[in-house]
């Protein structure tokens, strides 16, 4: 974790996982993201203190995720999401590295471009779909759309990052700050800058208590800012990109290397 962040994170109060979990879930909301070097969230901690409080689990306030991203040969979540097509799925296993457990995890757009995210447990660092899985996809996607989404999904990239999750007191607003991220496919990998950080505000309206601070900071929402998008287009594994470039370029990921690595798959 960015020195100046840990140092403003320790003025926060804490809630525990448990407290977390007592919260209402935001698994359906609107959601705004940022892209914001380290420097310019120091003041913005400042009111975020009074405000939110920070996840700690046995005295940690960042934690490792690894996830999994999966798509069909024809890259149709990315090209979906590129083309800006309302009905839209993504399907991802996320390994939470440090509290051992792992979930697949199903992202869908409703009617009112709100995010609904479906999760279903895994054993621990599963890192495969099983037919249980692919049976749970169709059925969320079902759910929502009427129809199964029928694609035959196969690892695409896979991520790693630390993330510090911030909790309002005060409703169900939630924040998550992305640092130290990391994309690789079966045979390259790129990190973004290591200064550069992204904010994603969760709230019902999508414009809540944190948006509203950092507006007045004259930060803004970073448009076309899915991770897995950016992480396909900086890899390599797509062609049409041009949309997530602004977000890609504030990442600064172009301006670190692509390293080669052995065929070993993208599994955490």
């Amino acid at each position: 974790m960015d020195s100046r962040i840990a140092e403003c994170l320790s003025t926060f109060d804490t809630i525990s996982l448990d407290g977390l979990n007592g919260k209402a879930a935001m698994l359906e909301r609107l959601d705004n993201k940022y892209i914001v070097p380290a420097v310019r969230l120091v003041p913005v901690f400042t009111q975020f203190g009074e405000l939110f409080d920070v996840l700690e689990i046995k005295g940690k306030r960042a934690f490792t995720y690894a996830t999994n991203y999966f798509d069909n040969e024809a890259a149709q979540s990315y090209n979906d999401h590129h083309q800006g097509r309302r009905k839209r799925c993504k399907v991802r296993i996320r390994h939470y590295v440090d509290a051992g457990f792992s979930y697949l995890e199903v992202k869908l757009k409703d009617t009112r471009n709100v995010t609904v995210k479906k999760r279903l447990k895994l054993p621990p660092f599963a890192d495969g779909l099983c037919e249980e899985s692919r049976a749970f996809i169709d059925t969320c996607h079902t759910d929502l759309y009427g129809v199964p989404l029928g694609r035959d999904l196969q690892p695409a990239i896979g991520m790693e990052y630390e993330r510090i999750t911030l909790v309002a007191k005060e409703g169900g607003e939630r924040m998550t700050i992305d640092t130290r991220l990391q994309f690789r496919a079966a045979n390259v990998e790129r990190d973004a800058s290591a200064d550069m950080l992204i904010l994603e505000t969760k709230s019902a309206r999508g414009n809540g208590i944190a948006d509203k601070i950092l507006r007045s900071h004259h930060l803004h929402p970073t448009r076309k800012c899915s991770k897995y998008c950016i992480g396909m287009a900086a890899l390599g594994q797509v062609q049409r990109h041009n949309l997530f470039l602004p977000a890609i370029r504030k990442l600064a990921l172009m301006e670190q290397p692509l390293r080669i690595t052995k065929n070993t798959g993208i599994a955490a």
